[in-house]
């Protein structure tokens, strides 16, 4: 990185911003409190608060949200006749999964092989660590020159709404000229990377019926009708023979254009096993950025051990399917709900309910914030230009934001790149990318300042 003031101060703060980090990643903050305390996500929520205090914030405020969250909300003044600028992160972050997997307990920081390694350090509380390393380096350098609002959100991971409710309920809190959403990430690390586009998303549970009760395998096995079979036929209904996803009327062949994701450079970061098939057809990049994609997140069946010999009287799956940006997630919803009743086979009984949904999100790429995120990232990553790059996932709070502001201007960033692994175990953050995205947050605030 050349030498500036900015990039100098940022440097200078990285151990502290591990010594944060480590205490934030120790929060097992998982917004399901049917597996882990409220207490931990109430503490994470707090220390969110208070280092936003500590850097001068006011109206620093623990927001209840409907969904029995709290978000974090802070307003830091700047210059008058400032521009204002919205800062996003979430402090909560998905289960460990098993946590005998990590190579290190999933809620203590750990350093190993240039990464450091934790549930949340890149997916999202490194977003909030890059968020004050940003402010201040510009605090040490001539002060922020925009005002600045941050909000910190305690349930994004569980797709349940809290924020986006309080946002429509308290439509002035959030608004903002810019908005720049830390949960993103670079296409690979050190290539300097914007969201432009983010997949919806919905959930379905499906629950297929056959029998009052279950029935021995010996005695009624070949005439009564299994319900874990029936549903399995359903499930294979969702995909071609290829792999795509075959939801009926909903369109299936559009197309990416700009960054392309090599299959090797694919198959490498996804860690898919020798001689495993890729699914789908067209490019990486339309598979996973602009196409329709269907997974079997959970089903409820018997496990292996303990079964016993029985037809199954009733089976339930959970179903997440990515929306594609122009398509909207309601009208996905129906049609995926819809295909999985006609699918089901032998007159079983069928019934479906969505619990959780995100829209597609398309920024604009021309506006004056694009321009100067893209000058600030030239400077944080030297010979390097910004790549505009699609995201399979989905953050709902964009499209909330777009609804209530549509004068404002969305950015995506993050730490999320592959090998990060976000979600799956071993989740880890690269200090670097974490110290290069400060130093552009931190150069585009002050370049759109000017603007």
């Amino acid at each position: 990185m050349s030498s500036n003031p900015v990039a100098e101060t940022v440097a200078s703060l990285m151990p502290r911003a591990k010594e944060e980090l480590t205490e934030l990643v120790a929060f097992q903050s998982v917004a399901d409190f049917d597996q882990f305390p409220r207490s931990e996500s109430e503490g994470a929520a707090r220390w969110v608060a208070d280092a936003l205090a500590a850097e001068g914030f006011r109206d620093v405020a623990l927001l209840d949200t409907p969904d029995g969250t709290q978000s974090v909300y802070g307003f830091l003044p700047g210059p008058e006749g400032a521009k204002t600028v919205l800062l996003y992160a979430h402090y909560d972050v998905q289960p460990p999964l098993d946590e005998a997997a990590w190579t290190t307990p999933p809620f203590e920081l750990t350093e190993r092989d240039g990464r450091w390694y934790g549930r949340g350090a890149a997916d999202c509380k490194g977003g909030l660590i890059m968020h004050l390393l940003a402010l201040r380096a510009l605090k040490a350098n001539g002060g922020v020159p925009v005002h600045v609002k941050v909000i910190a959100e305690g349930s994004e991971e569980m797709g349940t709404g809290g924020l986006e409710r309080y946002a429509e309920e308290h439509p002035e809190l959030l608004a903002a000229d810019t908005i720049v959403i830390g949960d993103a990430g670079n296409f690979r690390v050190g290539l300097p990377t914007v969201t432009s586009t983010l997949r919806g998303m919905t959930m379905v549970r499906v629950q297929v019926d056959t029998l009052a009760g279950n029935l021995h395998s010996g005695q009624f096995g070949g005439a009564a009708p299994d319900a874990l079979a029936a549903l399995i036929r359903v499930l294979d209904s969702l995909r071609a023979e290829d792999g795509s996803t075959t939801v009926e009327g909903l369109s299936g062949d559009a197309g990416w254009e700009g960054l392309q994701y090599e299959e090797e450079q694919f198959r490498r970061d996804a860690k898919v096993l020798d001689g495993v098939e890729l699914i789908g057809s067209g490019t990486v990049a339309d598979r996973i950025w602009a196409r329709p994609a269907v997974t079997v997140i959970g089903i409820d069946c018997p496990p292996v051990v303990g079964a016993t010999p029985s037809v199954q009287a009733s089976a339930r799956a959970l179903i997440n399917l990515r929306v594609p940006p122009g398509v909207d997630a309601g009208a996905a919803t129906k049609l995926l709900q819809a295909h999985l009743e006609a699918h089901t086979p032998w007159g079983a009984r069928v019934s479906t309910e969505q619990i959780g949904e995100g829209q597609p999100f398309r920024a604009d790429t021309t506006s004056p914030a694009y321009q100067a995120m893209a000058a600030a990232m030239a400077v944080a990553y030297p010979g390097q230009e910004m790549q505009y790059a699609g995201q399979g996932g989905s953050i709902p709070l964009c499209n909330t934001l777009a609804a209530l502001y549509p004068r404002a201007e969305i950015l995506l960033i993050g730490l999320s790149e592959p090998e990060a692994q976000i979600h799956a175990v071993n989740e880890s953050v690269s200090p670097e990318e974490l110290e290069r995205l400060s130093v552009a947050e931190a150069l585009f605030l002050r370049t759109y300042a000017a603007s």
